[in-house]
């Protein structure tokens, strides 16, 4: 897939949160891509290989049906083996080098909070960096607040795509891409959300508008 292709598909990044219900995630991202979500993470860090795999043939199979991009959060084999478009590391993760070098025709996201952590995801060879928490977020608690000053920091020192994430709203969408951001990545304003259709084109609506 040429970069300018998956590139624009990180401008509205949806990431599962961890119910329990297969059925139900898939019945909501199916929703949140039908309301125009560009790329879908499947993130599920408690979950067995077993049940992750068959969730994630389901995901990828949703995404290819709506010209998504497909990425699993660390899990390089489970990535693999649904045929996912990449995989996404955190610090403590696969190494980025590693992956990247491997399988280079993944794309690798690496998360970053700080400047220092996304020069080095591209000195990796990582094909775009997820900075934040830019706000306040109680999906994942151990979040460090980075804010929009760090992300356009990040986004100054590095040639590779930022996407934005943590505690983004649709009303907050347009200030993260002001910051330098080239997407939005979302949990809960569309997984929890009580139309996530809708809530992804509100997304979508901001998001592109700021092109």
């Amino acid at each position: 897939m040429a970069r300018r292709d998956w590139t624009e598909k990180l401008r509205v990044y949806l990431v599962t949160d961890d119910r329990p219900d297969h059925g139900e995630v898939a019945a909501i991202v199916e929703q949140a891509l039908a309301g125009g979500v560009t790329c879908v993470q499947l993130r599920r860090k408690q979950e067995d290989g077993g049940p992750m795999l068959k969730l994630a043939l389901r995901l990828r199979e949703l995404a290819s049906a709506h010209g998504a991009l497909f990425i699993v959060n660390d899990r390089l084999d489970i990535a693999l083996l649904s045929g996912a478009d990449g995989v996404h590391v955190g610090q403590t993760d696969l190494p980025a080098s590693l992956v990247k070098s491997r399988f280079p025709e993944l794309v690798v996201g690496v998360s970053a909070r700080s400047v220092g952590e996304a020069a080095q995801a591209e000195h990796d060879g990582a094909d775009y960096v997820g900075v934040g928490s830019v706000y306040p977020t109680a999906t994942k608690g151990d979040a460090v607040l980075t804010g929009l000053d760090v992300l356009a920091a990040c986004k100054r020192a590095v040639r590779i795509p930022i996407v934005g994430i943590g505690g983004i709203t649709v009303e907050r969408a347009a200030d993260v891409l002001a910051a330098g951001a080239d997407g939005v990545a979302v949990v809960s304003a569309i997984m929890s959300a009580q139309d996530p259709k809708a809530a992804a084109a509100a997304f979508v609506g901001r998001t592109f508008m700021n092109t």
